[in-house]
């Protein structure tokens, strides 16, 4: 039960979302006036940002766990007649550690950002644009309904469209910001009809409301509540790249390197998750809809492993690796009170260390002339031995390397997808294991190409023509770097250790329940295949890559499994074929049909009054002869008439 609170820290809770957009408002309207220290102003609002929540975090944390779900008015938008909607905040224990990984990596993503784009003239708009993503995310988590989770949802994917395309002179950075921007709104229709569903049945779409009345909508209208949860599903699969809406994600590479850091590892492709976690009153309700969840999460994580291991791009692999790792996150919130935590916990690791992963790549597209494309690396541990070790703790986290952040939350979501019921612990454990082996293959290749081998680069050019000189990047990008490695190492004992994170996010998610007595293979078992696999994995990555010349080029004849890969296993090729042309096809017979049905009838009706006046006009002659001709005419027709009715 929601406490309503109004004063103190959570009664100020509203100065999270401003103080970054206030820092949005000042560098777009302050103009060309905020370029020298534009840059420090947006670090310095979301730093204060990050601290007044922490601040608010000791705050709850103090109370008693029945209280720590605070629900705060902020005012009325919309009052008609029997219509009302108001818009507050939600504070408790889900909505702040979205706080604190919002503010907290986003900070460290602005202070790598101050070196990273120092060059870069429009770097005021750029911070800018990432203060307001900041905002956007922040109204997003803290919202307390539907509407105001909606309002920073479209307040997301606008910022996005306009990080990823950027750098709008480079085509591909404007085809992928569009790309993003259309797919994105696919899923945010579901999203829509789901509240208004919820508006629709219930007459709110406040938590507390929708939560207090969806059980009784549940055992009268059980195929609305699954309708329900499948729409939900259908916004987190946009926002957060699952199956089938992937295709966006990987092509928001072309955005700045923080970007797709700030993107790719703590914001908006948590936004689905979140979504999911927050609505976990509705998919109580919905065994089927928990069903489908898990079964889109076990296709998203093989299908992003698969691809990551074909790609020669060092962004794009790092791409298909969130894609893989956030479908361990939305199969482990399928798997319901067994995993909401789970979830979170693996949400919050990922956070860092795929953070660090894209900003070490940043850095070394940085010393590389902006090079992203792995055969043109190798040998760069000694040349950039910050960047080399704090991406490799990311690379042993990621992996599930005992001990380090991945071992503790990722490898908890399999051994929970195992202990689920019959063929489905033994389907979806066994997919997220083989998604553990093929991660460790391409995050195995990645460090060997990029850190490992001879130095490829020594005897090729820049696209200008110029030798390559690797260097290590400015402390501004390797300070932000470290952090992130020592959360990459420390932060999944932290947070699963004695339950500490689930027990905090009860109040919101529920108790965490265990069902490892139930798994058909037993735990040990489990992590100790987990393990296997993984090594298997890194070993056979070393065999093919590690101890062999890497090509420059790309073979022209690959394996079927290989080029499909390469082709993002036709995800791009579907969408084409079952959604772009049709719907190119549809609207090109809705414009046939506007041209020629619509605007026909009334341009035909136009012209036919036209003809006709013309021809009418055409009697009048102006002669009295053809006047006087005329009157004798109607004269002689009346005298018939009145003789031929006499007669009658």
């Amino acid at each position: 039960m929601a406490v309503t609170a109004s004063g103190g820290l959570v009664g100020s809770a509203w100065l999270l979302v401003a103080l970054p957009a206030l820092g949005t408002a000042v560098l777009l309207l302050g103009g060309r006036r905020t370029d020298r220290w534009g840059h420090w102003l947006g670090t310095a609002t979301v730093a204060a940002a990050f601290v007044y929540g922490l601040l608010l975090f000791s705050d709850v944390r103090s109370l008693a766990p029945e209280e720590r779900v605070r629900d705060v008015r902020m005012f009325s938008w919309m009052d008609v007649a029997s219509f009302r909607l108001d818009l507050g905040m939600r504070i408790d224990p889900l909505s702040l550690t979205f706080v604190l990984l919002i503010t907290g990596v986003g900070l460290l993503i602005h202070v790598y950002s101050v070196g990273y784009m120092s060059h870069d003239g429009a770097r005021r708009k750029f911070f800018a644009y990432l203060n307001l993503f900041v905002a956007a995310m922040l109204v997003l988590v803290l919202g307390d309904g539907f509407a105001s989770l909606y309002l920073g949802w479209e307040g997301v994917g606008l910022a996005s469209y306009l990080l990823i395309g950027f750098w709008q002179d480079r085509p591909a950075a404007a085809t992928a910001a569009k790309k993003a921007f259309l797919m994105n709104r696919v899923g945010d229709v579901g999203l829509l009809l789901a509240t208004f569903l919820l508006w629709t049945k219930l007459g709110t779409i406040s938590y507390a409301g929708v939560f207090a009345g969806i059980g009784d909508l549940a055992a009268t209208e059980p195929g609305t509540v699954t309708a329900i949860t499948l729409l939900l599903l259908l916004g987190a699969a946009g926002k957060s790249g699952q199956f089938p809406l992937q295709a966006w994600l990987p092509d928001a590479m072309e955005g700045p390197t923080p970007v797709s850091a700030l993107i790719h590892a703590a914001t908006m492709v948590t936004a689905g998750v979140y979504l999911i976690a927050r609505s976990n009153p509705i998919y109580e309700l919905s065994p089927d809809g928990r069903l489908v969840v898990v079964v889109i999460g076990s296709i998203t994580l093989l299908l992003g492993s698969v691809i990551g291991c074909a790609y020669d791009d060092i962004k794009k692999v790092l791409a298909y690796s969130t894609v893989s790792q956030i479908g361990y996150m939305v199969l482990a919130a399928g798997l319901g009170p067994a995993g909401y935590a789970l979830a979170i916990a693996h949400l919050l690791a990922h956070g860092f260390f795929k953070a660090g992963l894209f900003l070490g790549a940043g850095s070394v597209m940085h010393g590389m002339a902006d090079e992203t494309d792995m055969r043109r690396f190798g040998g760069l541990w000694r040349l950039m031995p910050v960047t080399f070790a704090t991406f490799g703790l990311g690379y042993l986290a990621i992996i599930g390397f005992p001990f380090l952040s991945g071992y503790f939350t990722k490898d908890a979501i399999i051994e929970a997808a195992f202990s689920q019921d019959g063929w489905r612990g033994w389907v979806f454990g066994g997919a997220a294991l083989l998604a553990a082996g093929l991660t460790a293959f391409y995050m195995t290749r990645l460090m060997a190409m990029t850190f490992f081998g001879p130095r490829r680069w020594e005897d090729l050019r820049t696209a200008d023509g110029q030798a390559y000189h690797p260097h290590e990047s400015p402390v501004s990008m390797t300070a932000p770097m470290v952090v992130l490695a020592v959360g990459s190492v420390a932060a999944g004992f932290l947070l699963t250790h004695g339950e500490r994170l689930a027990g905090w996010l009860s109040p919101s998610l529920g108790e965490l329940v265990e069902t490892h007595a139930l798994s058909p293979v037993p735990i040990g078992v489990v992590a100790a295949a987990t393990l296997v696999v993984s090594a298997l994995g890194v070993v056979a990555a070393w065999l093919l890559v590690g101890r062999r010349e890497v090509p420059v080029e790309r073979p022209q004849r690959v394996s079927v499994l290989v080029g499909a890969a390469r082709a993002d296993l036709y995800a791009n090729a579907v969408n084409e074929t079952l959604i772009a042309r049709p719907g190119t096809w549809l609207a090109r017979a809705l414009v046939f049909v506007d041209n020629r049905g619509v605007d026909g009838l009334v341009t035909g009706s136009a012209a036919a009054l036209g003809g006709s006046s013309s021809r009418l006009r055409r009697l009048q002659t102006g002669f009295v002869r053809s006047y006087a001709l005329g009157m004798l005419g109607g004269t002689v027709v009346v005298v018939a008439a009145l003789l031929l009715v006499g007669t009658a």
